[in-house]
């Protein structure tokens, strides 16, 4: 029992072990069977390529002509040229939590100028309401010299924050009285038409 382990493994070196002819093509033909290589296909590749550059050729083509079609409009908020931005600190400059204020404010009220819909029907109301949201960015830029000149307080960051609260409720107001103005618009053509 107690026999040398480096004894019987220099025995086992010495017998040289053999597969059975053959073996090696017998073992790939399995390996082929059971994983066969995928050939690529190219064809698909292009295929969804050459799909792509039509679907954008067709889209840059629609939104080229549609974007002709619709006339622009330009909304001013600002009356004069000496409101432009004041070098100096502003509310986002105080805290980052009164920037992501200050920037969640301007970012939803620029939104919601960006989707009025002005036509000749409803360009006397838009034209109101612009003229009170002018009033009120008159009123921030105020503000903001304020700031600058007294230093942060208090009051003056909650009135910048008011300020920039009453220009969204106003162009909210706005986008409701439209959606009314063109419901009942949609309504009075209605009956005009039975």
């Amino acid at each position: 029992m107690s026999q040398d382990l480096r004894e019987l493994f220099e025995s086992e070196r010495d017998n040289k072990h053999r597969m059975k002819e053959g073996h090696e093509s017998r073992f790939l033909k399995r390996l082929d069977t059971a994983m066969p290589i995928q050939k690529k296909n190219r064809w698909r590749f292009w295929s969804v390529a050459a799909s792509v550059i039509l679907l954008l050729g067709i889209g840059s083509y629609y939104f080229s002509f549609k974007e002709q079609d619709i006339p622009t409009k330009t909304i001013v908020l600002d009356k004069a040229d000496d409101l432009q931005k004041e070098k100096g600190i502003s509310l986002g400059d105080l805290s980052p939590d009164l920037r992501k204020l200050e920037d969640y404010y301007m970012a939803n009220i620029n939104l919601e100028i960006s989707q009025l819909e002005v036509s000749a029907e409803n360009k006397e109301l838009v034209d109101n309401f612009m003229e009170r949201l002018s009033d009120l960015n008159i009123e921030y830029h105020e503000l903001n010299k304020e700031l600058n000149a007294m230093g942060p307080n208090d009051q003056t960051i909650s009135a910048l924050i008011r300020n920039l609260q009453l220009r969204l409720d106003l162009l909210l107001r706005l986008k409701n009285k439209l959606n009314e103005f063109k419901s009942s618009n949609n309504e009075q053509v209605k009956k005009n038409s039975i």
